[in-house]
């Protein structure tokens, strides 16, 4: 049978048991911008790669949501602001009852559940978009992945987003040094990963957004001057381009399949949740 007779609604299963419309959403994720986290024992960095838009103006792509967290997207930026709002909602009630910071692993746990409801209600559509999670709290820092199939992960370090790949591949080569890492030091190791996606097309006028979250350091989404600073010292690094090992290495299609039409969920960057 054809596919579009499955593809319209996320309550009907094809007959290889594929939801279509979660895949969809997925794939709005893998078009979109790209962005990094990576977390050491101190601090959480996000860095997203900015685009122009039709109007000419940069989309932005981190989102403060409170003191102690903010998230960085890759996908459909309307449906972020959505997912954005719900979380601050969350913060603004959590402190309002108990007069404290939410814990980050509440918060995306109740995320999470709440991008599930709209992968089996036939009056919603997934999410189009990936939110990577950076916050701190008393359980140290954090970084957690939310795709549009629902799936969390907590993370040591991930890429989502178009031609993410090559990121994904630098950030697992150096996973072992950031833990120790200065702050100085994983906003570079994260800069790095975001050149790597873009290959040996990068621009010279590259534009990015860094965040930064850690003991004793409020969510802060740094300015202009401050990106291009550290810019310039992750490009003394040298080039992030290398070889992929093929073995090794994971694809986009190894992100898409984190869905519920997956056969395999394997991330060589993640924590045991």
């Amino acid at each position: 049978m054809f596919r579009n007779q499955y593809d319209s609604d996320t309550t009907v299963w094809s007959p290889q048991g594929r939801l279509f419309q979660v895949e969809y959403a997925m794939e709005a994720v893998k078009q979109g911008a790209a962005t990094v986290g990576l977390k050491s024992k101190d601090y959480a960095v996000l860095i997203a790669l900015c685009r122009a838009s039709d109007t000419e103006t940069m989309q932005p792509k981190i989102m403060p949501v409170d003191m102690h967290l903010g998230i960085s997207i890759s996908g459909l930026t309307a449906d972020a602001r959505l997912i954005c709002q719900y979380m601050r909602t969350e913060c603004l009630s959590y402190r309002h009852s108990y007069a404290g910071i939410v814990p980050v692993n509440r918060l995306v746990t109740n995320l999470g559940n709440k991008m599930q409801a709209t992968t089996q209600r036939y009056d919603r559509r997934p999410y189009g978009v990936g939110i990577l999670v950076a916050g701190y709290d008393d359980g140290g820092s954090h970084l957690y992945q939310v795709m549009p199939s629902a799936v969390v992960l907590n993370c040591k370090a991930m890429a989502i987003g178009s031609r993410s790949q090559t990121a994904r591949t630098y950030l697992e080569r150096n996973l072992d040094s950031f833990e120790n890492c200065s702050m100085d030091d994983l906003i570079c190791h994260g800069i790095q990963a975001i050149r790597g996606a873009l290959g040996h097309a990068e621009n010279p006028a590259l534009t990015i957004n860094v965040a930064i979250v850690g003991a004793n350091l409020p969510f802060k989404t740094f300015g202009e001057e401050e990106n291009h600073k550290y810019l310039e010292m992750a490009k003394l690094m040298g080039s992030p381009v290398e070889v992929a090992d093929e073995a090794t290495s994971h694809s986009d299609e190894d992100l898409l399949g984190q869905g519920p039409s997956a056969n395999d969920q394997s991330n060589a960057a993640t924590e045991d949740t």
